[in-house]
């Protein structure tokens, strides 16, 4: 019994030491990174419901609001969030602390990309997004409460309250393409962390996180580019004949 009992204290010893080295670290970051990957497309998914129609998208959103495992669901995508944000400001930190001048500049054919460059910034901005997105269309600050010119209150109604609002629109447009900019690197590294590190399927790896970053800005950006800008422009062609 005893020896199970140290056999398992070291054990956990050892994972504990495992997740406090760098690499650890570098390895929970790109965990969480992949599996908030999972969410984004989840959620991009159920947004897309908007173009079908607001009864669609309403009754998708009263369907999730009503699952008994959203509390639970939104607990773990605050951990992720947390676990990746911390994690990776503190690699960013000990790493410009290790060197204060900065590397040489490379401009070799390994030279960074504007996506590696900016992943700090780019997470920066995405932490405000996430906050005001969230204040907003979870809590209504800002005081909407889903009313749009008399119509009924509904998440549709509330959505394209926001949308209608162009500096909104462009806010949204500017941190999804930081969403965007950052899944572009972001991808990559998260697969050579793993050990997906390989001459011939490296550059493949690259590309399929370009594109998938590209498709994550565009379904995104879709939103509040139609439902912000053209449909109120057309609405506003419209009243003014």
């Amino acid at each position: 019994m005893e020896a199970k009992e140290n056999c398992a204290s070291r054990c956990s010893c050892r994972i504990l030491e495992f997740l406090e080295s760098s690499i650890g670290k570098k390895i929970l970051v790109a965990a969480a990174g992949i599996l908030l990957c999972g969410f984004l497309v989840t959620h991009l998914a159920g947004n897309l419901l908007m173009f079908v129609g607001g009864d669609t998208f309403n009754k998708y959103a009263e369907a999730l609001e009503h699952n008994p495992l959203l509390p639970i669901a939104e607990i773990g995508l605050i951990a992720l969030f947390l676990v990746h944000i911390v994690l990776a400001y503190r690699a960013t930190y000990l790493n410009r602390a290790a060197r204060p001048e900065g590397y040489q500049v490379y401009k070799g054919k390994g030279a960074r990309t504007p996506g590696s460059r900016t992943m700090a910034i780019t997470g920066t901005v995405l932490l405000a997004f996430v906050i005001i997105h969230v204040a907003t269309f979870k809590f209504d600050i800002g005081g909407l409460k889903g009313q749009i010119e008399g119509q009924g209150e509904s998440l549709f109604n509330h959505v394209l309250g926001w949308f209608a609002n162009p500096w909104y629109s462009a806010f949204y447009i500017l941190s999804v393409g930081g969403l965007g900019l950052h899944l572009s690197h972001g991808v990559q590294s998260a697969a050579q962390t793993f050990g997906l590190n390989h001459p011939r399927y490296t550059p493949l790896i690259k590309k399929a996180g370009l594109a998938f970053a590209i498709l994550i800005f565009l379904g995104f950006a879709s939103f509040p580019v139609y439902f912000g800008f053209i449909k109120n422009c057309v609405s506003c062609s419209g009243g003014t004949k």
